[in-house]
């Protein structure tokens, strides 16, 4: 486990801000979602993305449009080289948003980013997600957008797939379902405050269940309740904390230190480190939820952004250093 920092000023400016301001609504929301309005939640969450198209790439950033016959997907990339046709390397992305809001234009910016820091081109999968798809579909979607990158030339261990919040718990049921499916495993993982587990029970029993700076730690329970678990109780094999994580690549998690997800963070760490993956858990002090987004402003989510660049680097080169194993507490 590494703690990389001490939380900068405007790091310890959002938290507050963040809590008094969308968390206050976030919980109001979930609140209203769980006594009979879950679907029209739901509904609120698919329109944040059309707005989000207000939200530049960083200049510089090239755009390419990819549809598949139920998802689409956007290819994100620095310079003149199509990366279609160098076939090198790409970091296949995930968007968070709980499986029911958040798509290309929402992260388009940060996902540009983190390709720019990490000297290689992204994929962004816009998946199917809550009332279209359940879980189990939105996986063949990443399923699908992995076998069409094997499909265009690029080999698995210059593959390294990401994602934040439920996007980064995708990334890791992603790894394990290659391994299901007969398909060569990636490269590398690396993910953003990943929501792992769908059981709530460990996460209401940690203290950062009152912490979290906007997130309700009742939002994420009352999507896998009433989204996922509709006829009947939570299947374990649909939370990537409970896969058998033997023979998984390198893994980089990072998570804020008064998270309600960091929990999943760490059982994640622990199952790798138990399973002998080389594994870095980062616990970035006081960091909301996905600040990467927050990079034009905070000094923190650059460092952040910059060390999954590290990361992504030193798993295309086989340059990885002595990982630090994560704290089984």
């Amino acid at each position: 486990m590494q703690r990389p920092n001490r939380a900068g000023i405007g790091t310890r400016i959002a938290h507050p801000l963040l809590r008094g301001t969308v968390g206050l609504g976030l919980s109001t929301l979930t609140r209203v979602a769980d006594h009979g309005r879950f679907r029209q939640l739901v509904r609120l969450g698919s329109l944040l993305d059309l707005p989000a198209a207000a939200l530049a790439a960083p200049k510089g950033t090239r755009r390419r449009m990819v549809r598949f016959e139920k998802f689409r997907a956007e290819w994100l990339w620095q310079g003149d080289r199509d990366p279609r046709q160098r076939q090198d390397s790409v970091l296949l992305y995930f968007h968070g948003g709980g499986f029911i809001c958040g798509g290309l234009n929402t992260h388009r910016r940060m996902v540009a980013k983190i390709a720019q820091a990490s000297a290689m081109p992204a994929f962004s999968v816009d998946y199917r997600q809550l009332p279209q798809a359940h879980l189990t579909e939105t996986l063949d979607d990443a399923v699908d957008s992995y076998r069409y990158l094997l499909e265009q030339g690029f080999r698995p261990e210059r593959i390294i797939v990401s994602g934040d919040s439920a996007g980064g718990g995708l990334a890791f049921r992603l790894a394990l379902a290659t391994r299901e499916r007969g398909l060569p495993m990636p490269g590398g993982i690396s993910a953003i405050a990943p929501w792992a587990d769908l059981d709530s029970t460990v996460r209401d029993a940690h203290p950062n269940r009152q912490l979290d700076a906007y997130i309700p730690a009742q939002a994420l329970d009352v999507i896998a309740r009433r989204g996922f678990a509709t006829d009947g109780p939570l299947d374990p094999a649909w939370s990537p904390v409970n896969g058998d994580f033997t023979g998984l690549p390198p893994v980089l998690i990072q998570v804020g230190s008064t998270e309600c997800l960091l929990p999943d963070s760490q059982i994640l760490a622990r199952r790798c480190a138990e399973a002998q993956v080389p594994t870095l858990l980062q616990i970035w002090d006081r960091a909301p939820h996905v600040h990467h987004a927050g990079s034009d402003l905070l000094s923190d989510a650059r460092a952040a952004i910059d060390a999954l660049g590290q990361f992504h680097q030193q798993v295309l080169t086989g340059r990885l250093s002595a990982t630090a194993l994560p704290d089984a507490s």
